[in-house]
């Protein structure tokens, strides 16, 4: 960039008596700026003049990149009565892979708009809760743990008897295994009903049949 057919220096250099606590002044700048761009101590604070990048950027050695698609973050449109019902039959369905594909569909991530800092999910109704299916040796050995908050207030139990006693609470805490863990991750996970028994009280939402991953089901993974 250049005045007049004269460039323009990148960083002035001020004359060495001029010098305040190792930060230039207005008159710290060299006569020949002043000369080419009269206007420059007049027009900007010296603030702005004792800083070299800033003062570049005043001068124009290099240009300002103006904000592009990349720099902008992406906000869809939330509309709660366009969010989808989605029912899902947990019967002889492996409990980790129908977690997954559960806290997939609750994130949004099937859905167009997906972005991971919104709540662009659909509700999801899990029926059959007491008739998932863990591999292995898990009924007897995987044990949950609740505390009561006092001293030696910690129960355990295991798989098996979880299932007996309250089994919609083995995918609920799954599925919030599976999301995130703050404000975000609580909400997403109020959007999530699981039920005992064939019987849900959403019939007026007119849920769709969720189509899950063959390999989810207890039947291909033995």
């Amino acid at each position: 960039m250049s005045i007049g057919g004269q460039p323009l220096p990148v960083n002035p250099v001020p004359s060495s008596g001029d010098r305040r606590s190792g930060r230039f002044t207005q008159r710290a700048i060299d006569t020949r700026v002043i000369g080419w761009l009269p206007s420059l101590v007049e027009t900007h604070s010296p603030d702005t003049l004792s800083n070299p990048t800033r003062l570049s950027v005043v001068m124009g050695s290099y240009p300002n990149r103006p904000a592009g698609a990349m720099n902008k973050t992406l906000v869809p449109p939330q509309d709660s009565s366009a969010r989808q019902w989605y029912l899902v039959d947990a019967e002889n369905q492996t409990l980790g892979r129908l977690a997954t594909e559960v806290a997939s569909v609750l994130r949004g991530k099937n859905n167009p708009n997906f972005a991971p800092h919104i709540d662009a999910g659909d509700f999801v109704v899990v029926i059959n809760a007491e008739k998932v299916k863990v591999s292995g040796n898990k009924a007897s050995d995987k044990l949950y743990r609740r505390h009561s908050g006092r001293p030696g207030g910690m129960k355990t139990e295991t798989f098996a008897a979880l299932q007996a006693r309250i089994p919609e609470r083995i995918i609920e805490k799954a599925v919030k295994g599976m999301l995130p863990h703050n404000a975000l991750g609580r909400q997403l996970f109020r959007k999530l009903k699981v039920y005992k028994g064939a019987e849900h009280p959403h019939a007026a939402q007119q849920p769709k049949a969720l189509a899950l991953d063959p390999a989810a089901s207890a039947a291909s993974t033995k």
